[in-house]
C-alpha cells in the first residue's frame, strides 16, 4: 500500500492536554459526532472483532461528551482537567464493555462510566 492511499487507515490525532484546558476544549469540539449508524457500526466492530481503530473512533468522537460531564462536577473541589482525564478513561472502558446490540447510544451507556 503506497502512503497516498494510507490515509484512510491513519487514526485522527486524540486531542493532547498540553496546552490550556481552554485549547483543548476547543480541539474536542471541532471532532465531528458520529451518526447513530455510524456509531452502531463501530460498535459492532469492537465488540466483535476488537477493532482498534473503531474503538478509537467511538473514543474521539465522544469526548465532548466527557467534557459536558466533567464540567458538571466542577464545583467539587477536583480542578476540571483531572475530572476530564478521569472521565477519559471512563469513556475507555464503556467502549471496551459496550454492546450495540442492546439497541442503547453509547453516551447513555458511558455515562455510568464517565
Amino acid at each position: 500500500m503506497t502512503e497516498n492511499n494510507s490515509t484512510s487507515t491513519q487514526l485522527a490525532p486524540i486531542p493532547v492536554m498540553t496546552g490550556s484546558l481552554d485549547s483543548y476544549i476547543s480541539a474536542v469540539n471541532q471532532i465531528a459526532v458520529l451518526s447513530k449508524k455510524e456509531e452502531r457500526e463501530l460498535g459492532k466492530k469492537v465488540f466483535h472483532d476488537n477493532d482498534l481503530e473503531a474503538a478509537h473512533r467511538l473514543v474521539t468522537s465522544h469526548l465532548r461528551f466527557v467534557v459536558f460531564i466533567a464540567r458538571s462536577y466542577a464545583g467539587y473541589g477536583l480542578p476540571v482537567g483531572d475530572l476530564i482525564q478521569e472521565g477519559n478513561i471512563g469513556l475507555m472502558k464503556a467502549v471496551k464493555r459496550f454492546d450495540p446490540s442492546h439497541k442503547v447510544r453509547l453516551v447513555s451507556f458511558a455515562v455510568h462510566w464517565i
